[in-house]
């Protein structure tokens, strides 16, 4: 019987199946706030500045599902066979430390990544726990928070005319990836079409229409903004309109700048470098079918592109990690290609002398459960999982914390999400402390009570 590919609980499908679009134009409310009040507020406000940090940039890679430590960062090679899984695992450069048996290359540049083991959350829920990871806040009822890659967006801005937060090929539907409290117009500009598709690959909305030249196009810019300032005379929702601005002002700089349009364009590599990242090769079913190559590999190598190009967050998802069936031959055939694209990453960054100025970051919502199931699977596990890292001013070669011998809770270091989050806030430049405005004249931390892991910092 042919398996689905739409594999995962229930919830994983729906999360999958939820999208939304990225460009809905919202709105804030704060109309007839009187100076008084706005300097009261600000008084109250922590507002560290953000001053740009040691990770200049960030790649952000989800693992939507979650994926199993036991099989990736942190195996238990000692531990029984229902809870040690249905792989083994390789050695690294060094001594002691050991990653899954399905990651034979990123074994070989252990030494340049920095990960922590002992992870703690407390969510069970794949569309909560992510909303968490990708918050890194709590879900509330009463609230929506930034993603990490919107407060980039609002703290630092655009640079050289790329979008400061980029979603490949889309990030919009990803719980927890929008703008939360703050104004649309720092969300994800999703490029649209997947960088698998190599030479053909094209970005959405980054080509003048035709009949319609460079002159043309400066010329209705201008005329737009002398109808958007009559209409700003006239319309009380000054939000909506400068969200309208901001997405009017980006695609300008991207459709007029030469280097914005050449970061984006993937025939500009070569095909060895094609080739060292995987595209074309790990096909679904050996021999046939989509290279997951491609996908997994086409999409780190145009992150590469863009934050050399000088894109501040990228984010991008790869594979379907809920595998509470059947786990050996799910991680068999999506896992190669991972390997194989992220060791490239990381090499190519290093070599270009990018890899300590740019942060990747493997975002998974939780693990899976210390004992493999019934259905050969593990299910979900939030009390203690593994994050992988590497760059940005984080310590090359670090294996932090620990689980204990069965995965079943952190046996040294544990380090609380939102701590996690705080030392890459700080990486990034910003002090997770820091109170943004909300609706209603409402100061809100970045992240709650988390503090820098310092021992994760170089």
């Amino acid at each position: 019987m042919k398996k689905s590919r739409s594999a995962g609980c229930s919830g994983f499908q729906k999360l999958n199946h939820s999208r939304r679009d990225m460009l809905r134009v919202g709105s804030l409310t704060g109309l007839g706030i009187s100076l008084g009040n706005v300097l009261r507020t600000e008084a109250a406000q922590k507002d560290f500045v953000s001053k740009e940090g040691t990770a200049k940039s960030v790649i952000q890679i989800i693992l939507p599902g979650g994926i199993a430590a036991q099989e990736t960062w942190n195996p238990k090679p000692e531990a029984p066979l229902e809870y040690r899984g249905p792989f083994g695992f390789h050695k690294t450069p060094i001594p002691g430390i050991k990653v899954g048996e399905m990651w034979p290359e990123i074994a070989k540049v252990a030494d340049k990544v920095c990960v922590v083991r002992s992870v703690v959350g407390n969510i069970p829920d794949h569309g909560l726990a992510t909303y968490n990871m990708i918050t890194g806040q709590k879900p509330s009822q009463a609230i929506k928070h930034p993603s990490v890659g919107a407060v980039v967006n609002h703290e630092f801005g655009p640079r050289k005319g790329l979008p400061a937060y980029i979603g490949v090929p889309d990030v919009s539907g990803v719980a927890g990836a929008g703008t939360g409290y703050l104004s649309e117009k720092y969300g994800s500009f999703g490029v649209g079409g997947d960088p698998a598709d190599g030479d053909n690959f094209q970005v959405r909305d980054l080509r003048l229409p035709n009949g319609v030249d460079m002159e043309a196009f400066s010329d209705r810019k201008t005329i737009r903004s002398l109808v958007n300032e009559q209409f700003r005379k006239l319309e009380s929702n000054q939000a909506a309109l400068e969200t309208m601005d901001s997405y009017y002002d980006q695609a300008y700089a991207m459709i007029s700048s030469q280097a914005v349009r050449d970061a984006f364009d993937m025939s500009k590599e070569s095909e060895a470098m094609k080739e060292k990242y995987g595209m074309g090769k790990f096909l679904e079913r050996k021999t046939y079918g989509t290279s997951l190559g491609s996908v997994a590999g086409g999409r780190m190598l145009l992150a590469r592109r863009l934050v050399e190009a000088g894109a501040r967050f990228v984010s991008l998802q790869y594979g379907a990690w809920d595998n509470h069936v059947q786990l050996r031959e799910e991680y068999e055939r999506q896992m190669p290609s991972f390997d194989h694209a992220l060791a490239a990453l990381i090499n190519d960054l290093d070599e270009r002398g990018m890899l300590d100025s740019t942060l990747i970051w493997v975002a998974s919502e939780f693990g899976r459960t210390p004992k493999i199931n019934a259905s050969a699977g593990r299910d979900h596990w939030s009390r203690v999982f593994s994050i992988g890292m590497a760059g940005g001013g984080l310590n090359r070669g670090l294996f932090y914390g620990d689980s204990d011998a069965t995965s079943s809770d952190p046996s040294k270091d544990a380090v609380p999400l939102c701590d996690l989050h705080s030392t890459i806030y700080k990486c990034i430049g910003i002090n997770s402390q820091k109170e943004l405005m909300a609706a209603g004249e409402r100061p809100i931390e970045i992240v709650d009570e988390g503090k820098p892991v310092d021992a994760l910092i170089a």
